[in-house]
Parts: C-alpha cells; sequence; structure tokens
C-alpha cells in the first residue's frame, strides 16, 4: 500500500474518489485494481462482496483525472466488445453483458450516455 491513504467505510466513501491499493474480497479476488476512480455502481456493490473499509488516496482527484480514467474504461470495453453491434438484437446475450460491464465501470448515467 501506499502511505498516501486513510482508510473510509464505505458510508464516508464518495463516487470520484480514487482507490490507493487493489482492492480483494474477503477470499482474496481482486475486485479493482490500484487507482480506479470509484463510481456510484462500484458502491452499491461493495457489501455483496463483504467490503465495509476502503482504501481511499488523500489526494482530491482533478475531474480531469476522473475523465481520463472513464475514458480508458470506455475504450477498454469498446475493445472487448468490439465485434458486438449493440443496436443489434441477434446477440442480446453479449449486448447485456456489454451494458452491465458499462453500468459497472462507467456508471448507469455515464454508461447511457456513451450509447
Amino acid at each position: 500500500m501506499t502511505s498516501n491513504y486513510h482508510q473510509l467505510t464505505l458510508a464516508e466513501v464518495r463516487p470520484g474518489m480514487v482507490l490507493s491499493d487493489v482492492l480483494l474480497d474477503v477470499q482474496g479476488h481482486v475486485l479493482l485494481p490500484q487507482g480506479t476512480a470509484l463510481t456510484e455502481a462500484m458502491l452499491a456493490l461493495m457489501p455483496r462482496h463483504g467490503i465495509a473499509v476502503l482504501p481511499i488516496l488523500k489526494e482530491e482527484v482533478s475531474p480531469e483525472a476522473v475523465q481520463a480514467t472513464l475514458a480508458h474504461h470506455e475504450a477498454r470495453i469498446a475493445r472487448l466488445f468490439r465485434k458486438n453491434d449493440p443496436d443489434s438484437d441477434s446477440d442480446w446475450a453479449t449486448a447485456l453483458l456489454r451494458r452491465f460491464v458499462s453500468d459497472f465501470r462507467l456508471g448507469p448515467q455515464e454508461a447511457a450516455e456513451h450509447e
């Protein structure tokens, strides 16, 4: 872990805050990488994974950094689902998976704006 962090309870964490370390679930599986800007969707799923406390960077995150993180996630989602046409009903399972991944990584509002 970096030395420039503090442990915050889930109730204290706000969207846009950044993880100072890799976030693991109770089984030790990686949930989110270090440096992830948290979204409302991510925070809503934390109790399901047994997460009550998060390591958060002390520094304030600039809006530009949040936008850069969202752009990175958008590019990654586009790359992962490059063979899937989101407007086509022929492959509904992949379209649904894309929607869930987008909602999780970008948040429901951001994901809807980029479709």
